[in-house]
């Protein structure tokens, strides 16, 4: 039953409604309503695969206690008066994500597994359907986490590595500079010693501003006051020294603003990308999304094997600092209507109209 027609179910609370959710066993029903059969004696949930009986033996229920005053006992097929295996299965990667989180060492995936109750092939596929990454990777990007709180409170570079849960210094420096954009002192210290050379300009779509690191392109801010995206930029990296771009720099941001006004040009210039594990996986398929072309939200969380992580896809969206060269403005409504953009919807209808033309 389409999502929609469950929402009828809601508004309507017609019998008619309800007996359509129950022949085409729609779970966007469940948690709705119950129905119940009287040769039975059972009550059920609108998307028990139980076989369908007669309408004319069939009675419709607001809550379990409803349908047992009535004299119905719960199914042992769909177990309607329990968790539903949707909630069961969420709960179950929530207690994964908690053990991880609270673990000083990253626990195997025989101990989470065993810890849900799940097989560790079927954990393992649960975890990465409903988060969008492996334990492993959510277990690092924790790390990562832990790692940066530690080095902002400001304390030994050390002790912030084995207090984030690394085996090793060792390990850690290998993967810091992808995790952090930068040598771990650097930031602690809120890019201290790290310098970013930026420009602030203006282009079809407003005031601009390009900044790059020793290792590519960091950031691509739009707006209507160049001021704001200075400040934005130094809120980044209040620590960093902030360097007006040379020459070299200016055609580095002709580039991005020449992408700007014609995107099919193409921007062929290093980019470093800082983020979580999950907010690179969604912003490496955005750039896959061919040039002139959408995809909604739920398509792009299927795309990188996270079909549940709609939400989690549209936050990463928001986060992305890389304005048209990780193309967040492709990204849709499901219905293809225009919806949020962190530089406002007026530029993002103007980067697809110059797409498509």
């Amino acid at each position: 039953m389409p999502k929609h027609q469950a929402q009828s179910v809601t508004e309507s609370a017609t019998e008619d409604d309800r007996w359509r959710a129950v022949q085409q066993r729609d779970r966007a029903a469940d948690g709705l309503f119950l129905y119940a059969v009287r040769t039975t004696g059972v009550y059920c949930r609108p998307s028990c695969g139980a076989r369908l009986p007669r309408r004319a033996n069939v009675t419709f229920h607001a809550s379990c206690s409803e349908a047992e005053a009535a004299g119905f006992r719960p199914c042992k097929r769909c177990r309607p008066n329990e968790p539903s295996a949707a909630t069961r299965r969420n709960a179950a990667v929530v207690r994964a994500c908690r053990l991880i989180e609270q673990s000083e060492a990253t626990p195997s995936l025989g101990t989470l597994a065993a810890a849900t109750g799940l097989s560790r092939f079927y954990f393992q596929r649960l975890f990465k359907e409903i988060t969008g990454v492996t334990p492993r990777a959510y277990a690092a990007a924790q790390r990562g986490n832990r790692v940066r709180a530690e080095l902002r409170r400001g304390g030994p570079v050390t002790a912030a590595i084995y207090a984030a849960g690394f085996g090793s210094s060792g390990r850690f420096y290998a993967e810091a500079r992808k995790e952090l954009g930068m040598v771990p002192a650097a930031f602690r210290a809120g890019g201290r010693d790290t310098t970013i050379r930026f420009a602030v300009g203006e282009c079809s779509l407003g005031s601009i501003l390009v900044a790059a690191s020793a290792r590519g392109v960091c950031a691509i801010l739009l707006g209507d006051a160049p001021e704001a995206l200075v400040r934005d930029l130094h809120d980044r990296f209040p620590q960093a020294e902030l360097q007006a771009g040379g020459a070299d720099f200016d055609l580095w941001v002709a580039k991005v603003v020449g992408f700007v006004d014609a995107p099919r040009i193409g921007l062929d210039l290093p980019l470093d990308i800082r983020g979580t594990a999950f907010q690179r996986r969604v912003w490496q398929a955005l750039q896959t999304v061919p040039t002139g072309t959408t995809i909604g939200y739920a398509e792009l969380a299927a795309k990188i094997g996270a079909p549940s992580a709609a939400r989690a896809v549209a936050s990463a969206c928001a986060a992305n600092a890389l304005a048209v060269a990780i193309p967040c403005h492709r990204v849709v409504r499901a219905d293809g209507n225009l919806s949020g953009y962190r530089w406002g919807i007026e530029r993002k209808r103007a980067l697809l109209e110059r797409e498509r033309g």
